[in-house]
């Protein structure tokens, strides 16, 4: 199927008519619904830790860390309340810690400029900290119950499959006009939560029974390695830090660190590469540094 340019404001020509689409989606979303924690929830605070601990981990394993994290923190005032090493220890295990800094950080802005509340709109969302066109798309559409142009992976590996089943290197400026025109058809827009729902799980199943059709994106690109990666160096010393109170030398860390690299059977970290992850941590507000010793 070649390039498609839009006819008109909402739907191009050539494809099938926008409300067969959006009945047929309908429908096999309903099919394949999965219930999840986190779902039929309007608390907008509950909402976004969810959207945020799912963008990059798999479903499967959120819904421990998102019940324990809002009994720990149930609202945006207990969160921004809260230190930043407890922050951090409730999300160990999720990976990418730099979303629970984002999070703590919106909290933070909200509690002191929005009297705890988080905003209703996708561009007032999006001027938070962490919060991208994705994730502030899904709060409109869960939280708030309003049509949103919300284009994650499982809804691009959908409308992929369905509507460009032959093209490669698919553009997402390609596909969000079209999300954005099924998204506010009176059908879908009548209940954004089963609207998306429904694609979601459409998606994952997808994923989950056919060559994955997200690689045909324009965007898509393959999750590098973890271990003994960059990345999981710095998981690694953000955890011993935590570990450590009261705090500990970054000479002792760095020796730690180098035992479990010679158990995983690799190379020693050199100083160089050490201190540059050990400054990225800092600077970011994983920790602080005074003098040689590491404190949460």
């Amino acid at each position: 199927m070649g390039s498609r340019e839009l006819e008109g404001p909402s739907w191009p020509a050539g494809l099938p008519p926008l409300d067969e689409f959006v009945s047929a989606m309908l429908r096999r979303g309903d099919e394949l619904y999965r219930e999840l924690p986190w779902r039929q929830v309007d608390d907008p605070y509950a909402v976004l830790v969810s959207e945020i601990m799912l963008q990059q981990t798999q479903v499967a394993r959120v819904g421990r860390f998102w019940e324990r994290f809002l009994s720990a923190f149930p609202t945006l005032d207990a969160l921004a309340a809260a230190a930043v090493p407890d922050v951090l220890e409730l999300w160990q295990g999720l990976g990418y810690n730099r979303r629970a800094l984002a999070l703590k950080r919106t909290a933070d802005t909200c509690a002191a400029e929005r009297a705890g509340r988080l905003p209703e709109t996708a561009e007032e969302l999006q001027a938070l900290p962490g919060i991208g066109p994705a994730t502030a798309a899904g709060v409109v559409a869960f939280a708030y119950q309003r049509p949103s142009v919300y284009l994650e992976t499982n809804v691009r590996t959908l409308f992929l499959h369905e509507l460009f089943p032959e093209q490669e290197a698919v553009p997402d400026k390609a596909l969000l006009p079209l999300v954005e025109a099924a998204a506010f058809h009176p059908l879908a827009a009548a209940d954004p939560r089963r609207w998306y729902y429904g694609l979601l799980d459409y998606g994952a199943h997808l994923k989950a029974t056919v060559p994955n059709p997200s690689r045909r994106s324009a965007s898509h690109s393959r999750q590098s390695a973890f271990e003994g990666s960059r990345r999981q160096k710095r998981a690694w010393v953000t955890r011993r830090v935590l570990a450590a109170p009261e705090g500990v030398p970054a000479s002792t860390v760095l020796r730690d660190l180098n035992r479990a690299e010679q158990e995983a059977a690799r190379d020693a970290v050199d100083g160089e590469l050490f201190a540059s992850i050990v400054d990225d941590l800092v600077s970011e507000g994983f920790f602080k540094r005074n003098g040689d010793i590491l404190v949460p």
